[in-house]
């Protein structure tokens, strides 16, 4: 009984830290992506941290374009390796070709994780911090006005309310939904 206690903290590390590890990874690319400016203090951090990791990759392993292939790559096999050692933990495996295709859903759904809860910050301080003078606010804007921006041109404000932001988080459920879960099923079934 008390080994999986033990078994279910040793999942919950193992999550806590690759997860926080592949989430910086993913926002550097989404940061890319959107052409952020890196000499804001997050960028900065996010820079500090992934750097020794990726800068050596860089040599290997160049950009495709605005995509940051070294990280990409980074994520993926990080995500591998936290499945390995969860599977590892509960006692079970599972072929390298359905950990790829598990890693590769699951990248997709901590990247709509993160826009959803970078459009939900964005709303929150809004109302808290209107003028958005902290320095994630940019980046916040920056990141958040891919998927925000269209749905405002095709919904403008409504008596001076703003409703893109919750139909941004909407679609981005449904999509989770309808098109992450779909493919986690698929990469179980590999």
């Amino acid at each position: 009984m008390g080994g999986s206690y033990v078994g279910n903290a040793g999942v919950f590390l193992i999550q806590t830290v690759f997860g926080f590890y592949i989430a910086v990874l993913l926002i550097r690319i989404m940061l890319q992506l959107v052409r952020a400016n890196f000499f804001n203090p997050v960028c900065q951090f996010l820079v500090k941290i992934t750097n020794p990791v990726l800068f050596p990759l860089r040599r290997v392993i160049p950009n495709w374009g605005r995509m940051d292939l070294p990280a990409l790559l980074v994520a993926w096999v990080l995500k591998i390796v936290a499945l390995l050692l969860v599977l590892a933990l509960l006692g079970t495996g599972a072929s390298i070709g359905r950990l790829i295709a598990v890693a590769g859903a699951q990248l997709i759904d901590t990247t709509v994780l993160i826009l959803m809860f970078v459009i939900f910050v964005k709303v929150l301080l809004s109302w808290v911090a209107p003028h958005g003078d902290t320095p994630i606010a940019p980046l916040l804007y920056q990141l958040s006005e891919p998927v925000v921006g269209p749905i405002r041109r095709a919904l403008p404000p409504l008596g001076g309310l703003d409703f893109s932001p919750m139909i941004a988080l909407i679609a981005l459920q449904l999509g989770r939904m309808l098109l992450v879960q779909p493919l986690l099923d698929l990469a179980a079934r590999a």
